[in-house]
């Protein structure tokens, strides 16, 4: 990533360049020193950890696929239908967790403010549905 303050150009990676805590496949793109942009893909019939953050938010634009995703902040509790063009948000402290279809992967850019601190950032939570996917696991379709 090129240092805060200067402009830069990029393209996509072919592959993803890491693993998120969650499990899904990233594809880490630029930051500035307020926030930073990653592609996500979720691979058909998986489900991500279930998480929060401690201190960052998110928001997300659905690329393509379908899935849908689970959010939780006290008692407000719903799962959103996820499909291309849908833009979600994750504010700090809201428990979470997605899903794909079983026919499709699911494709997202999320812009995390304030910038991305490290793995350490996330909790682990119990969520409405079993987790496939681990740390370790790269399931990129």
């Amino acid at each position: 990533m090129p240092n805060v303050g200067e402009f830069a150009t990029m393209r996509v990676a072919a592959e993803p360049t890491e693993i998120a805590p969650d499990g899904c496949a990233v594809r880490v793109l630029l930051g500035l020193a307020g926030g930073t942009v990653a592609h996500f893909e979720l691979p058909a019939g998986n489900v991500s950890r279930a998480a929060t953050h401690r201190t960052v938010e998110e928001v997300w634009l659905i690329l393509s696929g379908r899935g849908e995703l689970w959010r939780k902040q006290a008692a407000k509790e719903e799962i959103t239908v996820l499909e291309p063009g849908l833009c979600v948000s994750l504010p700090r402290g809201t428990l979470f967790q997605f899903r794909a279809s079983a026919s499709e992967a699911l494709k997202i850019v999320a812009v995390t403010i304030p910038r991305w601190p490290g793995d350490q950032e996330v909790e682990y939570v119990p969520g409405p549905w079993q987790s496939s996917l681990t740390q370790n696991q790269t399931g990129t379709s």
